[in-house]
């Protein structure tokens, strides 16, 4: 693994993009290419330098401290020695962006911030976006752009009736993000739409994907945003779980979803990343049955209202491409071992072996999955 203050490093950014075969096909996975995956610390992006590598390509990953204790993680994947590096760069830097761009035939930008403050979440995810599709447009080798959007810029819609179907179609209200001061799915629905508008004016070939709630076992060290959703339940931080609904995918599938769009000549548009749509007592009641030495509430804050119900949604896309969702109970299990492994979650009682691998295997039988259109109800 060799760090770079967003400079080409070991003939990484003097790459070339291989030429396509004779059927006009891209190259195979790998194959001698580099690609620059932003943000490459991040939950999202952490899987994905991890599968980019496992895959044969070089990573030209940008971080804010390549030194950074928090980036071990990176430092230790298989391949990393010999076909990552790590580029000091910041979002609203269009210079180090660009040196970090320079030699790619492909970038995957997952970096953004999460926040519900506007005035850090919503300038720096479209300015950051445009920076980086300006990039690609500059670098003269880039032959795709995979963004990373999410679900919020898709299903904040009051006016959507209960029947209809989410899929790529679908795009977020700005003005009831505004008005419900949702900032977080506000700004990354304009990234994405800024992202679209950079691609078009620039001819970049853009595809995006957009995950919903993402969960499954971490490989950097600190507990991010959407691990703590489910953390709350077994620490005991949370004594009620809410009345509402969500969305949830495992952070390896969006991983191959990223690969997927990239590798595929025929991928365009959006993709949105799902495998479930669930109640919140869903999850706790799935987290119960696996882990029942831990507080899991049972009770929901709201013993008023009717139970919400599940939207119906799409994610033919990304398994028409091949992609196959693991079950979210396997998922959910998964979290919960590597929030144990590391430190974050005491294990409570010593298992037997043999009791360890009934849990395992009885994680995916803790639902019952369904494909192409999806709707839960309890």
């Amino acid at each position: 693994m060799t760090v770079v203050d967003a400079v080409s490093s070991a003939g990484a950014g003097d790459a070339v993009a291989p030429a396509a075969d004779a059927a006009g096909q891209p190259p195979a996975a790998g194959n001698g290419q580099t690609v620059c995956v932003t943000g490459a610390a991040g939950y999202i992006a952490s899987w994905l330098v991890k599968l980019l590598l496992e895959k044969g390509y070089t990573v030209k990953g940008t971080v804010r401290n390549p030194d950074d204790p928090k980036n071990a993680h990176l430092k230790a994947l298989d391949g990393a020695a010999e076909r990552l590096f790590l580029c000091k760069a910041d979002l609203l830097d269009f210079d180090a962006i660009c040196r970090a761009v320079e030699g790619c035939q492909g970038v995957f930008h997952t970096a953004s911030p999460v926040t519900d403050d506007p005035e850090q979440m919503v300038e720096p995810a479209v300015r950051g976006t445009e920076y980086v599709i300006r990039a690609a447009a500059e670098a003269g080798t880039v032959r795709r752009v995979v963004f990373t959007s999410s679900i919020g810029a898709v299903t904040m819609d009051p006016n959507r009736g209960p029947d209809v179907v989410v899929d790529e179609s679908c795009w977020s209200d700005l003005d009831f993000c505004k008005k419900t001061r949702n900032w977080y799915c506000y700004g990354k629905a304009v990234a994405e739409q800024a992202a679209w508008d950079a691609a078009r004016q620039r001819g970049v070939d853009l595809v995006v994907v957009n995950p919903v709630l993402v969960v499954g076992p971490l490989l950097q060290p600190t507990v991010n945003a959407s691990i703590a959703h489910i953390l709350k339940y077994l620490d005991g931080s949370a004594r009620t779980f809410a009345n509402a609904v969500q969305a949830y995918v495992d952070v390896r599938d969006v991983a191959a979803a990223h690969l997927l769009v990239f590798e595929a000549p025929a991928a365009s548009g959006r993709h949105l990343c799902a495998d479930r749509v669930l109640h919140r007592e869903d999850v706790v009641r799935i987290l119960a049955k696996l882990f029942p030495e831990y507080p899991v509430p049972t009770r929901c804050s709201d013993e008023v209202n009717p139970r919400k119900q599940a939207y119906k949604f799409s994610n033919q896309k990304l398994r028409d491409l091949g992609l196959e969702f693991r079950p979210v109970s396997q998922s959910l299990y998964d979290t919960v071992k590597s929030l144990q492994e590391k430190g974050h979650l005491p294990v409570l009682a010593e298992q037997a072996p043999e009791l360890e691998a009934e849990k395992e295997a009885a994680a995916p039988a803790a639902e019952v999955q369904q494909g192409g259109t999806i709707a839960i109800r309890a």
